[in-house]
C-alpha cells in the first residue's frame, strides 16, 4: 500500500534557534570549528552517530531538548556568536585576482567533477579525485574565486566497505535520504523544483537539480531518480563507480552535456569550464553546439571559443584508468548528436582518438578534453611529464617536452584537514594567518617559535586519540563478524599511545603495492616484538568492487593482523572514509606510502599528514617527489628514484629498503630521547617539513596557480574572442583553417651557423635561415631556434628555444631570420630550426599540434 501524499516533517525550533539552519545549510562547518562545536556542544553522541550531519542531527533532537536550549543563555549566546562568524565570512568581500568585465556576482568558472569529497555528510566520493575536488571548492571560497561546481547527486554513493570472518572484503550500498542531508533542491523563479531534460538515445530523461553551499561556492548536484523516469534511468545517479560501461557512458553525458544544460537552467552562463578528469569532456562538447546554435557560429570558431576557455586537469598516469568507449556503443547516442554539429560521425569519433584514422581505437575521453582545451595539466611535476609521454600521440610532432601538458601540484585545504589541537597551536605561535594565507613562507616560518615540548604533547595526544579511536573501530568490527569474546576485550588493548605508529591509507590498487611491507613477514614480526623500541601499523583502504587481486591483498594483511605475534602491534580498520583519514594523518607518526614510481598521480594523504606534523616516508613518487627533492632531510624516501623493468625485482628490492630504512634510521631517531623524554631531533624534522612545505603543498597555492596560470588567461580569451558577435573567435578559425591549408608547403633553406667546430661555453652561436610561408605573414609563425645538449645517441639530451628575429623579405616568398644561442655547458650541443604558429590568440603555439622542422 502506497501513501496518497508524503510530507517532509521537520522539528520546530524555537524562535531563538532558527538561525541553527542557516549554519546546518552551510559547509561552512566542515573547516570551522567555531560552528562545529555549536552541534557537537549539544549532543557530542548524537553529532558523531549522523556522521557529523547537522540536518540529520537536528531531525533527530527531540522537541524538549530543543525548548530546554532555548532557554539556555549562554548557549543562545554562543549561537549568535556562530551565526556572526558565518555572516562575517560569507559576506566578506574581494578577491586577490580581478575577473576584468565580469559582473559583480557572476560566476566566471564552472568547475565540473565525477565526485566531490566536502565533508562525512555528504558521501559522493570514493577516494583522492573527490577530496581534491572538495578541497577546490573550498579554497575557492575561502579566496572569494568567482566559481560553480557541477557533479552527480548518488542516491548510494561510493560501496561501504565491510569483511567476512576470513577477512575477504564485502560491499554494501547505504540508501541516502537527501531531506535528511545538508543539501536543497534547486528552485526557479516560480518556487517550483529546477528540472530540464537530456536526449538519451531517443528518450526522454528528466533530471532534477539540488545545490549545496560550500561556504561561498555553490556546488550543483544532477540527479535522475526522480518518479518521471523510467527505472534504468533513475538508476543513472545510483552509485558512483557503478554499471557496465553503457551506463558509465550515461554518467558522463549527464554529468558533461547534462552539465552544461543545469547551468542554462539555472540562468547561469559562466565564460570558464574546469573539466577535473576526462569524465566530464562531453561538456566542451555540449558548449561548441551551444555556441554553434545560439551565436551562429562555424563548427571551427566555436571549437576555438571553447578550447581557448578550457581547463582539464588530468589524475590518472595508468593507461586502463582513463574512460573509453567502443563506436559501436556511442553511436546511436552520439551518431545524431555530431549531425546537429554538422559533423560526420567518423569525424566525431576522432576527437576521441590519439590515431584520428584508425577506426579500431576506441573513443577516449581524455583525449576528448585534451583536444577541447587550451589549458592541459598533470597534477604534479612527475605526473606532468608521465602525462606528456602518455599522450605523445595526440601531438606526435612534438618531441615529449613540447607536449603541451603543464603541471599544477594538487594541494589541500589545511583548515579541514589540521587537527583542532594543531589549529589551536598554529593560532598561537603562526597567528590566524596560516588559515586565510596558507601559502604565505613568512607565516610558516614562524613555526620554529613553537616550543619543542608543546608540540610534542600536542602531538601525542593527537596519537592517543588515534589509538583509542581504533580500538573502539576493531571492537565494532570484531563484534559484527562474530567474534569470540577474548577477541573482543583484547581490542580494548591493541596498540601502544606511547609506541612509534606507522599508518598506511589509501585504495588498495596494485600499483600502490599495499603488500611492500609484508614481502618478508618474519623480518616485520621480528620489528613487531621489539619491546624496547616498538613499533605498530595501522592499515585502511578499499579495493574496488571487481578488484579481486586488491581484495586477496586485504585479505592477506587482515590475515597476518590476526596472527598471535601481529594482533597487538597491527590493526586493519574497515570502510575507509574522511572521518577515519582524519584521524590517522593527524595521529600517526610516519605516514608511509610505497607506490610504484612513477604511477602515484600526486597522492594527496601524505600532505594532510604532513600539515599536522606527521613525518613522509614514502616512494620518490608524485608530490613527494618534489618535496624530497627540495631538501631530503624532510623526511625519508624508499629508493633513489631508479627506473625498473622486472616488477618483481623491483619490489624485492625497494622491500629491503623499506626494512633498512625503517630499521637504520627511523626507529632509532624517534626513540633518540633527549632530557625530558623529547626526540629533538625528531621534532626539528617536523618543524622543518612545517616551515619549507607547508606553504607549498596546500590548496590556496593550488587554487591560485589555477586562477593566474588559467582562469584569468581563459576568461581574458573567452571576453576577447566574443566581442563584437564573436569575430574573434571567427578570425582565429579563419586564421588556423588557412594556415592548415599552407602549413605542408613551409619551407627552410640555408641554414647558416656563425662559429667554429669548436666553442667555449657561454660564447654565441649566431644562427641564420631562409624560410619560405608559402603566402603566410611573418606574423603568423614563430621561427625558433631549438638547441641543446646532445647525447652518444644522437639525440637532444634537453633543449631550450630561441625565436628567431626576421630580418629581411627576400621575394617570393622568403624571408631571412636570425637569432643566437649560448651553450650552457661544455660537451656535445647541437641545434635545428624549426616553425610554429602565432596568433595574439594563441595561448600556446604548440596547442594545434602545428609544426615544421628544417631538414
Amino acid at each position: 500500500m502506497q501513501p496518497l501524499r508524503v510530507y517532509s516533517v521537520v522539528p520546530r525550533l524555537p524562535k531563538q534557534l532558527n538561525e541553527l539552519w542557516d549554519l546546518a545549510y552551510n559547509f561552512l562547518f566542515v573547516w570551522n570549528n567555531d560552528i562545529a562545536s555549536i552541534f557537537s556542544s549539544i549532543d557530542q553522541t548524537l553529532w558523531r552517530d549522523c556522521q557529523q550531519n547537522p540536518v540529520s542531527f537536528l531531525n533527530h533532537l527531540p522537541q524538549q531538548q530543543l525548548e530546554e536550549l532555548a532557554n539556555d543563555d549562554f548557549f543562545v549566546q554562543r549561537l549568535k556568536e556562530a551565526v556572526k562568524v558565518q555572516k562575517g565570512y560569507l559576506s566578506r568581500e574581494g578577491c586577490s585576482y580581478k575577473f576584468e568585465g565580469a559582473k559583480k556576482g557572476d560566476s566566471v568558472v564552472a568547475y565540473f567533477s565525477f565526485e566531490y569529497g566536502i565533508g562525512l555528510s555528504l558521501p559522493i566520493y570514493s577516494g583522492g579525485l573527490g577530496i581534491l575536488a572538495g578541497d577546490h571548492l573550498k579554497s575557492a571560497s575561502d579566496l572569494n574565486i568567482p566559481l560553480v561546481g557541477i557533479g552527480l547527486c548518488y542516491q548510494h554513493g561510493y560501496f561501504r566497505q565491510y569483511m567476512t570472518q576470513d577477512g575477504w572484503q564485502q560491499e554494501r550500498y547505504p540508501s541516502h535520504d537527501f531531506e535528511e542531508m545538508p543539501i536543497k533542491p534547486a528552485k526557479d523563479e516560480a518556487g517550483e523544483d529546477v528540472i530540464f531534460a537530456l536526449d538519451m538515445k531517443g528518450e526522454e530523461l528528466k533530471v532534477k537539480i539540488w545545490y549545496v553551499q560550500v561556504g561561498r561556492v555553490t556546488l550543483y548536484l544532477l540527479d535522475t531518480n526522480i518518479s518521471d523516469n523510467p527505472a534504468h534511468f533513475r538508476a543513472i545517479t545510483a552509485r558512483l563507480y557503478g554499471g557496465d560501461l553503457e551506463m558509465r557512458l550515461w554518467q558522463e553525458i549527464l554529468l558533461g552535456i547534462g552539465g552544461v544544460k543545469a547551468l542554462a537552467a539555472l540562468g547561469l552562463e559562466p565564460s570558464v569550464i574546469h573539466m577535473n578528469e576526462g569524465h566530464s569532456a562531453f561538456a566542451g562538447l555540449e558548449r561548441i553546439r551551444v555556441f554553434m546554435t545560439e551565436q551562429g557560429l562555424s563548427f571551427e570558431a566555436a571549437m576555438e571559443m571553447v578550447a581557448s576557455s578550457s581547463i582539464f586537469t588530468t589524475h590518472t598516469p595508468v593507461p586502463a584508468g582513463n574512460d573509453r568507449f567502443p563506436a559501436d556503443l556511442m553511436r546511436p547516442y552520439f551518431e545524431p548528436y555530431a549531425q546537429t554539429m554538422g559533423l560526420a560521425y567518423k569525424v566525431f569519433l576522432a576527437l576521441g582518438r590519439e590515431e584520428p584514422r584508425n577506426d579500431s581505437e576506441q573513443f577516449c575521453m581524455t583525449v576528448l578534453a585534451l583536444k577541447l582545451s587550451r589549458f592541459n595539466n598533470g597534477v604534479s611535476i612527475l605526473h606532468g611529464h608521465v602525462s606528456r609521454n602518455m599522450w605523445k600521440k595526440v601531438w606526435p610532432q612534438y618531441p615529449v617536452e613540447d607536449v603541451p601538458i603543464g603541471a599544477i601540484t594538487n594541494g589541500v585545504h589545511m583548515p579541514t584537514w589540521v587537527a583542532t589541537d594543531f589549529s589551536l597551536l598554529f593560532d598561537r605561535y603562526l597567528g590566524p594567518n596560516w588559515r586565510e594565507d596558507p601559502d604565505c613562507t613568512r607565516v610558516w616560518r614562524q613555526t620554529d617559535n613553537i616550543p619543542d615540548a608543546e608540540l610534542w604533547r600536542t602531538h601525542e595526544r593527537l596519537r592517543e586519540r588515534l589509538v583509542d579511536f581504533v580500538r573502539k573501530r576493531l571492537r565494532k568490527q570484531l563484534l559484527n563478524i562474530g567474534a569470540r569474546r577474548k577477541e573482543i576485550e583484547l581490542a580494548d588493548e591493541v596498540l601502544d599511545p606511547r609506541a612509534l605508529t606507522i599508518g598506511f591509507a589509501r585504495r588498495f590498487a596494485t600499483y600502490k603495492r599495499a603488500g611492500l611491507l609484508l614481502r618478508d613477514k618474519e623480518r616485520l614480526i621480528r620489528l613487531l616484538a621489539d619491546t624496547k623500541h616498538p613499533v605498530q601499523f595501522i592499515f585502511a583502504g578499499k579495493a574496488h568492487p571487481q578488484d579481486n587481486e586488491g581484495k586477496k591483498l586485504i585479505q592477506d594483511l587482515i590475515q597476518l593482523c590476526r596472527r598471535e605475534e601481529c594482533r597487538m602491534s597491527m590493526v586493519f580498520i574497515e570502510d575507509y572514509d574522511m572521518k577515519i583519514a582524519n584521524y590517522m594523518v593527524q595521529g600517526c607518526d610516519i605516514w608511509l606510502n610505497t607506490p610504484r614510481r612513477p604511477l602515484e598521480a600526486c597522492g594527496t594523504s601524505g600532505m594532510k599528514a604532513m600539515a599536522n606534523g606527521v613525518l613522509q616516508f614514502s616512494t620518490p613518487d608524485g608530490w613527494w617527489d618534489e618535496a624530497y627533492l627540495t631538501d631530503n632531510s624532510l623526511g625519508w624516501a624508499i629508493g633513489r628514484r631508479e627506473d625498473y623493468n622486472d616488477h618483481e625485482y623491483q619490489d624485492f628490492v625497494e622491500s629491503q629498503t623499506l626494512y633498512r630504512v625503517l630499521e637504520n634510521d627511523i626507529i632509532p631517531e624517534f626513540y633518540d630521547r633527549g632530557h625530558g623524554s623529547l626526540p629533538r631531533s625528531w621534532i626539528a624534522k617536523v618543524k622543518k617539513a612545517l616551515r619549507i612545505l607547508g606553504p607549498e603543498f596546500n590548496a590556496n597555492r593550488m587554487v591560485e596557480d589555477y586562477t593566474e596560470k588559467a582562469y584569468l588567461p581563459a576568461f581574458s580569451n573567452y571576453k576577447t574572442m566574443s566581442q563584437n558577435g564573436f569575430q574573434g573567435a571567427k578570425d582565429l578559425a579563419a586564421w588556423r583553417m588557412d594556415l592548415m591549408t599552407k602549413w605542408s608547403s613551409l619551407k627552410v633553406r640555408n641554414i647558416v651557423s656563425e662559429a667554429h667546430t669548436d666553442m667555449y661555453v657561454e660564447e654565441p652561436i649566431i644562427i641564420s635561415a631562409e624560410v619560405y610561408l608559402n603566402g603566410l605573414t611573418t606574423g603568423d609563425v614563430q621561427v625558433e631556434i631549438y638547441a641543446g645538449p646532445v647525447g652518444q645517441d644522437g639525440g637532444f639530451v634537453s633543449r631550450k628555444t630561441v625565436v628567431m628575429n626576421a630580418e629581411e623579405d627576400l621575394g617570393s616568398g622568403w624571408h631571412l631570420y636570425q637569432g643566437e644561442v649560448l651553450p650552457g655547458e661544455a660537451g656535445r650541443f647541437g641545434y635545428t630550426v624549426r616553425i610554429l604558429p602565432k596568433h595574439e590568440l594563441l595561448l600556446d603555439p604548440h596547442s594545434l599540434g602545428l609544426i615544421y622542422w628544417a631538414q
